[in-house]
């Protein structure tokens, strides 16, 4: 910034100098409010293979404001009152988050706040002229997982026409593909999700610094996705045809090396070479025109009081969630239920599924049996939920990361419970497939949607109300000659109310 002050008056180099020494107060004071969170952003950065590209992040934002140090320098700024909405705005967001036990949304208000003490203390015409990096800063919040299972499907949907075409023998289920002599697992980490979010990143500055047409930068960023969804396909083929022609543990092996090293500089080069010919941006292109970001007509206000008020009100969400945390006492013991016309055989035998349930006050795993197979019954009680315990936490429930047993699809429900198929490969010659069925008691609520329990836990949370929740799990084998389904629901009726049943459980 520098360099800005030396094009500038002495009166505006004297405000500047002010305003960013206001302005780095102010976002030093938030970043120590919500250390916890900056550190788990720093920690996700470090260590997710997924996340990696966050790391350049900042540098990027710090580039992008460097470049346009000559349009700031002739920019005064000024204190403006309304960008204190924005902090509000991110303030809520993170409470939301905080109250939900989801730190996407309190890492996206940290964010948030950190945009609003810019656009309060350096002036909405400064804003204007920094809205792409402030604007880019949302790729410091690591998101898009959720794109992993669509991701999944279809690279399972490009793989095998090409297996199909090499005369390779296979068939698929789910997410698992068994061609020649192995079962091979289309994963999360397979999926090229990790790729298609940071080529995202990648797309979305390149679509800014060196393209003007609105047209051109779609399309430029519709090829960002496209391309790594297909190579991450080809990819995939690549390694199982290897695996056939060698063993599955040198084409894996090798795989992990070129994809991780080569695989991403390839793609990225390749996407940057199809859109280099509609480059229509010069280099030396001003980033902005100071001469069209007139000052607004109101929302001044002092600099001293701005900061007090930036501050200020980042700091009141931290205080609002304490005030309405509480303990919840889970008292006694999980009883076992009695469901007339099957018979307890005691605990789910180890190595058997269950669900994963790492931070649960309580648990309760059995086995009954009835007309049909054996049918399992799963409980796990929360006395409330937080980070590191809570009902729908990565990794967590039904699938654990990195487990043995992996989705094949979703089916109907069964009597409101959503329902999953798994499997789990047993020493890669044959599959074993059970029938799960999840119901989640949170407060008044009965439900089998997770987004339904980060509601109710908010309402809770913020408002004082109970914290308790259950997960209610049923699971039987799939077996030929049998409908599991029809199992499962007998089960469910036999336990009546699951209302009552997660009621009884959390001992209310």
């Amino acid at each position: 910034m520098s360099a800005t002050l030396v094009l500038a008056t002495p009166r505006v180099a004297g405000a500047w100098r002010r305003h960013l020494v206001a302005l780095a107060a102010a976002a030093a004071v938030i970043v120590a409010i919500f250390h916890r969170d900056v550190a788990r952003l720093v920690t996700i950065w470090w260590t997710s293979t997924t996340f990696g590209h966050c790391l350049f992040i900042g540098p990027v934002i710090g580039w992008l404001v460097w470049q346009r140090r000559v349009e700031l320098g002739r920019l005064t700024p000024r204190a403006w009152w309304p960008g204190l909405a924005l902090v509000a705005l991110g303030g809520l967001g993170w409470l939301m988050g905080e109250a939900g036990g989801v730190s996407f949304a309190r890492q996206f208000g940290l964010v948030a706040m950190l945009q609003g003490a810019v656009v309060t203390l350096l002036g909405a015409q400064t804003a204007r002229g920094l809205l792409f990096p402030l604007g880019y800063a949302l790729f410091l919040v690591p998101f898009g997982e959720a794109i992993e299972p669509p991701l999944q499907q279809l690279t399972v949907a490009i793989v095998m026409p090409l297996l199909h075409l090499s005369g390779i023998p296979a068939t698929s289920n789910g997410v698992l593909i068994h061609a020649g002599r192995y079962w091979f697992e289309v994963a999360e980490a397979c999926s090229g999700a990790k790729f298609v979010i940071a080529m995202v990143a990648f797309g979305v500055l390149v679509a800014n610094t060196c393209f003007l047409s609105w047209r051109r930068r779609a399309a430029f960023l519709a090829i960002s996705v496209i391309v790594p969804i297909l190579a991450n396909g080809l990819r995939a083929f690549g390694t199982i045809y290897a695996a056939d022609l060698t063993s599955v543990e040198a084409a894996t092996g090798f795989d992990h090396i070129v994809y991780g090293w080569v695989f991403f500089g390839i793609v990225m080069a390749a996407v940057l070479a199809l859109g280099w010919r509609w480059f229509d941006r010069a280099p030396d292109a001003p980033a902005f025109d100071p001469r069209t970001l007139s000052a607004p007509a109101g929302g001044a206000i002092g600099l001293p009081i701005a900061t007090l008020l930036t501050v200020a009100l980042a700091g009141i969400w931290p205080l609002w969630a304490a005030a309405t945390a509480h303990a919840t006492v889970v008292a006694g013991t999980l009883a076992r239920p009695h469901p007339p016309g099957w018979r307890d055989i005691g605990d789910v035998p180890a190595g058997a599924w269950r669900p994963y349930y790492p931070g649960a006050n309580r648990r309760l795993s059995v086995r009954y049996v009835g007309a049909g197979a054996p049918v399992d019954l799963s409980i796990a009680v929360f006395a409330s939920q937080g980070e590191g315990h809570k009902l729908g936490a990565f990794g967590t429930g039904v699938l654990r990361e990195e487990g043995r047993w992996l989705r094949v699809d979703d089916e109907a429900p069964i009597d409101g419970a959503s329902v999953m198929r798994i499997t789990a490969p047993d020493a890669g010659r044959h599959a074993v497939e059970r029938l799960v069925a999840t119901w989640y008691v949170v407060g008044d609520t009965v439900t089998a949607d997770e987004r339904r329990v980060k509601i109710e836990t908010m309402k809770a949370k913020l408002f004082g109300g109970p914290q308790r929740a259950v997960a209610i799990h049923l699971s039987t084998p799939i077996v030929p000659g049998r409908d599991a389904r029809a199992d499962i629901a007998a089960m469910a009726r036999a336990l009546g109310s699951i209302r009552t049943l997660g009621d009884r459980a959390a001992g209310l």
